[in-house]
């Protein structure tokens, strides 16, 4: 791997970390988001740190170019956020779903009181 390469990924690696831990503490990011990007963070970090473990651990798997084993993690990692994300959806759109029905029966019931309160005699002295 070149120099060039090695501080790109160093670099890219810390950026990302950066932005990740930037966003939780200020509290536009929840943990259990930040979790796949703090992950694949730190593995990146390891990675340029040490980029030996990549070349050992794609050899140790079967991988015939260690890339090939990069663009597998990635595509696993973004996979899982994906999979995080459409189940948090479903959950928001089922919760939606129910505000919206009892928003619906709670104005029914204010405009059945109104025309009740409507119809009472008006005692005016």
């Amino acid at each position: 791997m070149s120099l060039t390469t090695y501080i790109f990924g160093m670099l890219a690696a810390l950026f990302t970390l950066a932005v990740v831990v930037d966003l939780l503490r200020r509290g536009r990011m929840r943990e259990r988001h930040a979790i796949w990007w703090l992950l694949a963070g730190v593995l990146a970090l390891i990675i340029g740190i040490f980029p030996g473990i990549l070349d050992w651990f794609a050899e140790l798997i079967g991988v015939g170019a260690p890339v090939n084993l990069v663009f597998f993690v990635s595509i696993a990692v973004l996979f899982l956020v994906c999979i995080q994300h459409s189940t948090e959806l479903t959950n928001l759109e089922s919760k939606t779903r129910t505000l919206a029905e009892r928003s619906a029966l709670q104005q029914l019931e204010i405009e059945e009181l109104r025309d009740r309160i409507a119809k009472l005699p008006r005692n005016e002295e």
